[in-house]
C-alpha cells in the first residue's frame, strides 16, 4: 500500500494489523482528504485496487479493509445518527423518505441503524454499485 501511494506521490505512513483472517491497513498522511476523496469514494477506490493486487498474488483469498485516519468510523458514525434522525421523521410524518446514493458498505450501516425499529423497515432501491435507500414507516395494528 505505501509502495503505491508512494508511486501516486503521496507521502504515508501504513500500519497493518490481521484481525479474525482479515487485514486491516491505517494509512496516516497529510494528504488524508485526498485518500478520502468525495464520501470516501476515493478511499474505496483504493481498497478496492490494494485488494486485488494482494490477492492476484496469494492462494486463498483475504479480505483488506483501508482507512485513512479513522474515516470509516467517523463516517459510520455520522451514518447512523443520520439513519436516526431520518428514522424518527419518517415515524412522525408517516411518509417514506427516499435517500443516497451510498455504496453497499454505507447501505449496510443505515439498513442494520434501522433494523431493530420495527416501527420502520429499509429497502435498497436503484441499479449498480450506488444504490439509494428507502425509509418506509410500516403499518401498525389498528391503523
Amino acid at each position: 500500500m505505501q509502495g503505491l501511494l508512494q508511486r501516486l506521490g503521496i507521502e504515508t505512513e501504513v500500519e497493518g494489523s490481521i484481525k479474525e483472517g482479515d487485514i486491516y491497513l491505517e494509512v496516516k498522511s497529510d494528504d488524508g482528504g485526498i485518500l478520502i476523496g468525495k464520501h470516501g469514494r476515493t478511499l474505496e477506490s483504493l481498497q478496492i485496487i490494494i485488494s486485488r493486487m494482494v490477492n492476484k498474488q496469494i492462494k486463498k483469498p483475504v479480505r483488506i479493509i483501508l482507512d485513512v485516519a479513522g474515516y470509516k468510523k467517523r463516517r459510520a458514525d455520522s451514518l447512523e445518527k443520520m439513519a436516526g434522525r431520518l428514522g424518527e421523521n419518517v415515524k412522525r410524518t408517516g411518509k417514506e423518505v427516499t435517500i443516497g446514493p451510498f455504496s453497499a458498505h454505507d447501505r449496510r450501516i443505515i439498513h442494520i441503524a434501522l433494523k431493530e425499529d420495527l416501527s420502520l423497515k429499509t429497502e435498497s432501491v436503484g441499479e449498480g454499485e450506488w444504490k439509494k435507500i428507502k425509509i418506509i414507516p410500516t403499518r401498525q395494528e389498528g391503523e
